[in-house]
């Protein structure tokens, strides 16, 4: 089973659930905007990403330098993400114990195998 952590409106996103489905896997959606991560959620992501908080943000977005967090703590990132969960980086696939950010989409294929 593959759960893709998924933004309908991001191409990339919608890029890679299309490569899922096209290797007919069993997959789990998470439209994350809509039902957002708790810290425990995002903790776990980061393990099975090998990444820190900063590696999984989007950095440009404009919340992320109203929220000044341009040298924040792990902590204060993880709970930028679960405030604000459109700083997380999209798509976030995973299958068991391994993640992996679907930016190339292509990316995933390395989870399919």
């Amino acid at each position: 089973m593959f759960t893709i952590y998924h933004n309908p409106r991001c191409s990339k996103s919608r890029q890679t659930l299309a490569l899922l489905e096209e290797n007919n896997v069993d997959i789990k959606v998470i439209e994350y905007l809509k039902n957002p991560l708790t810290e425990g959620e995002i903790k776990t992501l980061l393990t099975k990403l090998n990444k820190s908080p900063i590696d999984i943000m989007r950095t440009k977005e404009t919340e992320f330098s109203e929220q000044h967090l341009k040298d924040a703590d792990d902590g204060t990132l993880i709970q930028a993400m679960v405030d604000t969960p459109k700083l997380m980086e999209r798509p976030i696939v995973v299958k068991g114990n391994a993640a992996i950010i679907g930016r190339p989409p292509e990316n995933v294929l390395t989870l399919i195998s």
